[in-house]
């Protein structure tokens, strides 16, 4: 039901820091819970972070933590991953989610997706 879409990625260098972000519409943001997940080529797409559906409660891919930070805010339907000191291997499309589940870590607790946006990191 809900729609999602994300902006913010981008051509970067190795050390750069991005912010993505996440609009969601067509459904009420507090009442989900919300993840960011990521798929580098060659690779299965992975968990990144998620955000209960109030924001008390973040959770961090163990490859992540450290260098990203999720928030939202529901007044604005909108949520957030920061980014910090990119690496190559970072480069990913990047794929924000919602769920009516409070497991935030798993593919498949989630109903709804956007499109993605990519982010490429360069040396």
């Amino acid at each position: 039901q809900v729609q999602l879409v994300e902006s913010g990625g981008g051509l970067v260098q190795v050390g750069d820091s991005l912010r993505l972000s996440c609009a969601a519409s067509g459904g009420s943001s507090s009442t989900y819970t919300m993840g960011w997940f990521r798929r580098a080529p060659g690779k299965a797409r992975e968990f990144v972070a998620g955000i209960s559906r109030h924001g008390t409660g973040t959770y961090y891919a163990e490859s992540m933590k450290g260098r990203v930070t999720i928030a939202r805010d529901n007044a604005k339907n909108t949520v957030y991953l920061q980014m910090n000191s990119l690496k190559p291997e970072d480069t990913a499309v990047y794929y924000c989610a919602a769920s009516i589940s409070y497991q935030v870590d798993s593919i498949g607790s989630y109903d709804n997706w956007g499109q993605g946006t990519q982010v490429t990191v360069s040396s």
